[in-house]
């Protein structure tokens, strides 16, 4: 895997501390909890830390066994670190620092409502969508880099195991067999790790739940089978779907296929800066309702990926987001009916200036 751009925390903290310093965000300080937010803006990957920011600093707080790795992850954002073992002690330091704030930002949904509470008896709490978050939607250069370099690593995995897949009507193979199989190779193409457990889902009722958990079942002659997968590359994700029938599909797994097919074609024709993600989303469910396969459709149109696998910008009936250059979504349509199995397509795409350029390239295998 090649070396990648450097993420430039410094700048990130930079707006960040600008829009504050404003008093465009409503408040005069901001406590960050939330870990993902945390890697964001610091590049902290461990698993315990607290973020202050008041105009014109960044404080980070960690317990000590992060405390070396914290200053070095955390050098490139200008942060103060503080790594203290006893907990309490380092709540009080970390509370000391906001002293003399007169409102101090927390997102409440990452947030649980027993820390709000003894945070209110402490400091003057003030709730606010987590501006980071809203940030984190918009992708930059580096971050695309790393998810396209996730999505290769993907792509040539599933090139390496498709044959052995299609061949189990000679060689048979589990659901079990392919999953791990797809994950060794996504190591071995220089995936730091998959991205969510892999979804091989076949057969007449396995195929039909969405989010199947991979079992010992043997795939066979006339399945279904959905394979989701994807990677992961220093930190950030890759999400892709591709639908089989192994060996001669009948005239329903056709009619089906193509409709997907379709589906997925006017989501990816739908999506571009400035389009309600609810839009993108009707694109691809009008395909389905107007077949007749509506109530065979059972989630959403898709959703944004970057450092979390599913994050906004949700592509739903009821969303109120608009797309936005930079977003990195998936599109993946699919119909799902006990007895018939399923059939769902899905690729990952960045937003672009012009429209949209698809970052997940494995062919779509034509049915037998």
């Amino acid at each position: 895997m090649p070396a990648f751009a450097e993420i430039d925390h410094a700048a990130r903290v930079a707006a960040l501390d600008g829009r504050l310093a404003s008093g465009e965000l409503g408040c005069d300080a901001l406590l960050i909890s939330d870990l993902t937010d945390i890697r964001w803006l610091t590049g902290f990957t461990g698993s315990n830390g607290l973020v202050v920011m008041r105009p014109g600093s960044l404080t980070f707080g960690t317990d000590t066994r992060y405390g070396e790795r914290a200053t070095a992850e955390t050098a490139g954002s200008g942060a103060i670190v503080i790594a203290i073992q006893d907990r309490t002690q380092l709540r009080e330091a970390m509370l000391g620092t906001l002293v003399g704030a007169a409102a101090v930002g927390v997102d409440p949904s990452t947030t649980t409502h027993a820390a709000w509470e003894r945070l209110a008896g402490s400091i003057p709490l003030t709730p606010i969508a987590s501006p980071v978050a809203i940030a984190r939607r918009r992708k930059d250069a580096a971050e695309i880099e790393r998810i396209e370099a996730a999505a290769r690593s993907t792509d040539a995995a599933l090139a390496d195991v498709e044959p052995m897949l299609l061949a189990t009507t000679d060689t048979p193979v589990t659901e079990a067999d392919v999953r791990d199989e797809l994950e060794y190779r996504m190591r071995r193409h220089g995936a730091d790790d998959r991205s969510y457990e892999t979804i091989v889902a076949s057969g007449p009722e396995h195929a039909a739940r969405p989010h199947h958990e991979v079992g010992r079942r043997t795939i066979v002659e006339g399945d279904t089978v959905v394979i989701d997968v994807g990677a992961l590359v220093d930190g950030y994700h890759s999400d892709m779907t591709r639908s089989y029938v192994i060996g001669a599909a009948t005239d329903e797994q056709h009619e089906v296929y193509d409709l997907v097919q379709r589906a997925q074609t006017a989501g990816l024709v739908a999506l571009h800066a400035g389009v309600a993600a609810a839009a993108v989303d009707a694109a691809a469910r009008d395909v389905f309702v107007e077949a007749g396969y509506g109530d065979w459709y059972l989630h959403g149109t898709g959703h944004g990926v970057g450092l979390e696998i599913h994050e906004s910008p949700f592509h739903a009936a009821t969303s109120d987001e608009t797309i936005e250059e930079g977003n990195v979504v998936t599109i993946e349509p699919g119909l799902y009916r006990s007895g018939f199995g399923g059939i769902r397509i899905e690729d990952l795409a960045v937003v672009t200036a012009d429209g949209h350029r698809v970052l997940t390239n494995h062919p779509k295998r034509p049915l037998a």
